[in-house]
């Protein structure tokens, strides 16, 4: 069944949506493809019952499949949009990324070598020839995106991690985002992160680190540092997180939403779920609304001070319901250094935000205002 299906009174799913081979073979199961949006599953091997089942109304959405299967789901008025060639990423994907995925290659061929990387060159490429078959491209694979990440985080409280991509590995800021990363997930939060390096990747790899013993973070902190950013070498930076990742297996789970917009900021290999996007405001955006549960705010810089003011404007105008917790870490970088509290503060006064923000010293005093101002399930 796909994710975040129901299932009806017989145990089947209602989802209409066909993400996997194994999906398909329990859908071909029950005798019908008609009406079904098959997106991605290689159906090369399944001639069979594409020929002999009603595919009436389906939709399939970069399916290799043979000639005479392709030619008779469409005399029956089904629509086949064929994969298309010489992409280095897949438009009509039905899953989120993964950093194994993303990072494929990097071992033998470095960093440039990897799709994360030939995505990101064929970003660049197609931006500049205003391509329109590439922006549609473009938009396709977003959508499919936010499709998969929907789906993925149905019945979860996301907290949002935000924060700068210069913090450095080694650092007292980064321990401290690991750590709060870590509280988060083992109070049963899903950490939702812009996906890159620093701070982002700091948040993931507390997450990771949640089912292993306390022990297992400093000593990942302490081989962490010795690779301490992502500048000069991405291959060296990324490489150092995937040995973390093999040194202690079976991390927790938390998502990463990096884009390619972005290119010199590479996806981190912490998050267990990564939605990388091309049209960096469809990220924005659809990471703060989907932070259910609150978003807490490390020390940054122009984007994190952009993230606030994108989240406060829906909890100002409660255009997205109730609004949601808001906590501000390091009193001297949010008054001081880029005054961003005072304006908050201005800006909810009178209004039902004015209960739902604070500012808070350290990360350590982070978790508790959240659940103060409403987010949940935090002692």
């Amino acid at each position: 069944m796909a994710h975040g299906s129901e299932p009806d009174c017989s145990g089947h799913s209602n989802d209409r949506e066909i993400e996997t081979i194994e999906e398909f073979d329990d859908v071909v199961g029950h005798g019908s493809l008609a009406g079904y949006r098959v997106q991605s599953v290689d159906l090369t091997d399944r001639t069979f019952p594409l020929l002999s089942l009603d595919c009436t109304g389906a939709v399939f959405l970069g399916c290799p499949m043979q000639h005479d299967a392709a030619v008779k789901v469409r005399a029956e008025g089904a629509l086949v949009f064929p994969p298309v060639p010489h992409l280095p990423f897949d438009p009509y994907r039905g899953l989120l990324y993964t950093a194994d995925e993303l990072f494929a290659e990097l071992a033998r061929g470095g960093y440039e070598a990897t799709p994360d990387a030939r995505a990101y060159a064929w970003f660049q490429e197609t931006k500049a020839d205003r391509d329109i078959f590439a922006s549609m491209l473009r938009a396709v694979h977003d959508d499919a995106i936010s499709d998969a990440l929907d789906e993925h985080l149905v019945g979860a409280r996301v907290v949002g991690v935000m924060g700068g991509h210069a913090m450095a590995r080694g650092t007292a800021a980064y321990e401290g985002a690991a750590r709060l990363g870590r509280a988060l997930t083992r109070s049963g939060f899903t950490v939702a992160t812009g996906g890159g390096p620093g701070a982002m990747e700091a948040a993931n790899l507390g997450a990771y680190a949640a089912p292993h013993r306390d022990e297992m973070l400093p000593e990942a902190l302490e081989l962490l540092a010795k690779t301490p950013s992502f500048v000069p070498s991405v291959s060296d930076w990324a490489a150092a997180a995937l040995d973390i990742r093999d040194r202690w297996p079976g991390g927790g789970d938390s998502v990463g939403i990096p884009t390619w917009f972005y290119g010199h900021e590479p996806p981190n290999a912490f998050a267990g779920h990564i939605a990388k996007y091309f049209a960096n405001a469809t990220r924005e955006d659809g990471l703060l609304a989907r932070s259910n549960a609150g978003v807490i705010f490390l020390p940054g810089a122009a984007g994190t001070l952009q993230e606030i003011f994108d989240n406060a404007t829906p909890n100002y105008y409660e255009s997205r319901g109730e609004p949601t917790p808001m906590v501000l870490v390091n009193t001297a970088h949010w008054t001081e250094k880029l005054p961003a509290w005072p304006l908050l503060q201005a800006l909810a006064a009178g209004r039902s935000m004015e209960s739902r923000i604070a500012l808070v010293e350290s990360v350590e005093e982070a978790p508790a205002a959240l659940a103060r101002l409403g987010g949940g399930g935090l002692p």
